[in-house]
């Protein structure tokens, strides 16, 4: 099994990360909506969607969004919890085509945020998500892969810590191995060992903008933060690419 199919799946991966700062990502999102402009009512799938917080805010904004993941626990969380008539969301694997499969109509928009790429061993399922989006979208439609950025990641990488949530003391050992980098997550929980690890692709700005012009995408921006910064190589903590099917 894939790290990604069994980690997310957890209570725990969830408990882990409860302290996202939600405020910042309904910034961003407002933020990158503006920017780019999309009539009220806009179709957007958000891709790798979690258990749906960009999703939400997007259909707050007025667009019709469709939230798909490979979790079927967080899922089901988010159509449990969130689900309306301009927002759904359904069990989905990235490298899989959406259209005409998960979806029957092409889309102004996909979103891919929070570092939701990177995860497979292959180059060529890298390759299948570009073309799964491309296939979706609309001619003129953008496509946000909001990832990190290589070099950041090298420069700043803290190789141990100690996280403490719900009584649960996480310990975490990040290193960068065959340029992936890596984070190993350890901890207790009713006298029970776990170990779960975290596996991202190193992909610098570069090399994804070759997957987008290999299938047809245009990068039109790249920003280096949730506040939609201008990008800095060195300094920057995010590489927030917008595309544009050409």
């Amino acid at each position: 099994m894939a790290w990604f199919k069994d980690w997310f799946d957890t209570t725990y991966y969830h408990t882990l990360y409860q302290d996202r700062d939600f405020a910042e990502a309904e910034i961003f999102i407002k933020k990158l909506s503006q920017y780019n402009s999309l009539p009220e009512k806009s179709s957007i799938i958000d891709l790798a969607c979690g258990k749906g917080r960009h999703s939400v805010f997007l259909n707050k904004l007025g667009y019709s969004v469709l939230g798909v993941d490979l979790s079927s626990e967080s899922i089901k969380f988010a159509q449990e919890n969130f689900s309306n008539d301009n927002l759904q969301f359904r069990v989905h694997d990235m490298r899989e085509e959406l259209y005409p499969i998960t979806v029957t109509e092409k889309v102004d928009a996909v979103y891919n945020l929070f570092t939701s790429f990177g995860y497979f061993d292959d180059d060529k399922d890298d390759k299948k998500v570009f073309a799964s989006v491309r296939n979706v979208l609309k001619e003129g439609g953008f496509f946000v892969l909001d990832f990190l950025n290589e070099k950041w990641v090298r420069n700043t990488l803290i190789s141990e810590s100690t996280l403490e949530k719900e009584n649960i003391l996480f310990n975490i050992k990040k290193r960068i191995e065959n340029n992936y980098v890596i984070k190993d997550i350890h901890f207790q929980d009713q006298g029970q060992d776990f170990h779960f690890f975290e596996k991202v692709k190193l992909h610098s700005t570069e090399e994804i903008e070759a997957y987008a012009q290999e299938f047809g995408f245009v990068r039109k921006k790249i920003w280096g933060d949730y506040h939609l910064s201008d990008f800095e190589k060195d300094t920057s903590p995010r590489a927030i690419n917008l595309f544009v099917k050409k």
